[in-house]
């Protein structure tokens, strides 16, 4: 296992080194589009081995549909990819510059990475989308799937290495770990530091922690998506209710999904009925204080302390009822990930203290969390999105996956 492991870290390092000239990382990745609208019934048969197994082994909904590959989506995994085509190269660029005193021409230039290690469950775009922002970043990867998307993870890589083949790039840029052995992710975090640059975990809790427990390299990422949305006093009806509903409910498995609802105590009697309401009539379970059943007419089921810090990724929601703003931004910043938590309200002023205030990596006004996404932030989609302190934080698309260096000129100076 040892020597498979350091025989792809060291496969990865050689091709990392390798300077691939723009052109040519846009015709790989032509050549990959145009060979997954070539392959779809070859991509939809190896997927459906993937879902028989996940159903087979009792694997939770919502994680079937992640994993879960069509046409349509196939479209949309090809899109992703011309996307990344357009996006300018972000290596090799002069950051900023600036001429010292001393006669020293100093420079930031961007810089690959090197090689970024992946770790990924269930949704096998992951395996296209990373592969082509890595390596138009023009770095290498290894990507390590969940066993349960094994067959449609392997058919995605083994075509984005012949569109490296078909350019004459080594293929080694992309690397898959085609193992369903979770001893090789203990390799990957801890026996492979000479090898590995940065990992990217990208699943469930469960994965995360792992990660960030075992891992001797570096990590971007985050552990849970515990969003919030702040309904406040000088709120519209009519827009909260349309922004809460979509960033609940839109799609409940993504890590941007609203999971609690906080809402100031001077609207609860007008607002909770409408909003809460709409939820309800949609099929999500209410979780909330005994103050807010004197207002709303629905079924509310008892928070307790646990539902505050509980990533649902289902149809749930918990209500969390404030005096004012800092109440709001007090409960957000004690119990959220610092992932993704917007702001209801007409307010201007209220809205920039929020805005400053929250430690999220990404702090909204009246909009959607579910806007959480680096595909809509305009990145031509992510790896993940970091709630690191240090950058990159919030989406981690291709100009978050290069690091820089200072190129230093002058005419002989020395130093007196």
């Amino acid at each position: 296992m040892n020597n498979y492991m350091n025989l792809i870290g060291k496969r990865a390092r050689k091709a990392s080194q390798y300077k691939i000239d723009t052109k040519v990382k846009n015709s790989v990745l032509t050549s990959y589009a145009k060979m997954l609208d070539e392959n779809k019934g070859l991509i939809i048969k190896e997927n459906t081995k993937d879902i028989n197994y996940a159903k087979k082994i009792g694997l939770k909904e919502n994680l079937i549909n992640r994993l879960h590959l069509n046409e349509k989506k196939i479209n949309e995994i090809r899109n992703s990819i011309i996307s990344i085509i357009r996006f300018k190269d972000p290596t090799n660029h002069v950051l900023e510059k600036w001429k010292r005193p001393n006669g020293l021409n100093i420079s930031r230039v961007s810089i690959p990475i090197g090689v970024i290690g992946v770790i990924y469950e269930s949704r096998p775009n992951v395996t296209s989308d990373v592969a082509g922002l890595c390596f138009k970043s023009g770095n290498a990867v290894i990507l390590r799937g969940g066993s349960e998307a094994i067959n449609s993870n392997r058919v995605l890589s083994k075509l984005f290495r012949k569109a490296l083949q078909k350019n004459k790039v080594d293929e080694n840029f992309v690397q898959f770990i085609d193992s369903k052995n979770r001893k090789m992710v203990d390799v990957m975090l801890s026996k492979m530091k000479e090898y590995i640059d940065v990992i990217i975990p990208r699943g469930g809790k469960n994965l995360v922690r792992k990660v960030q427990e075992l891992s001797k390299i570096p990590i971007i990422g985050h552990l849970e998506g515990i969003c919030h949305t702040y309904v406040d006093k000088d709120a519209e009806l009519k827009m909260a209710n349309r922004v809460v509903v979509n960033a609940k409910l839109r799609n409940t498995s993504i890590c941007g999904a609203t999971e609690t609802i906080i809402l100031h105590k001077n609207i609860v009697k007008k607002f909770s009925n409408t909003i809460l309401g709409n939820l309800e009539k949609n099929g999500c379970k209410i979780y909330g204080e005994k103050t807010l059943a004197k207002f709303y007419k629905g079924k509310i089921f008892k928070a307790t302390e646990k539902d505050w810090s509980t990533e649902y990724l289902s149809s749930t929601v918990s209500v969390k009822i404030v005096n004012n703003l800092n109440e709001a931004i007090s409960h957000i910043n004690k119990y959220g990930t610092m992932h993704t938590d917007s702001i209801i309200t007409k307010n201007k002023k209220t809205a920039n203290q929020f805005l400053k205030e929250v430690k999220s990596s990404i702090a909204m006004h009246n909009t959607s969390t579910q806007f959480a996404d680096g595909g809509e932030f305009g990145f031509g989609g992510e790896v993940g999105i970091s709630t690191n302190v240090l950058p990159p934080r919030g989406p981690v698309g291709l100009n978050q996956l290069v690091s820089y260096k200072y190129q230093i000129t002058s005419n002989g100076k020395i130093r007196n």
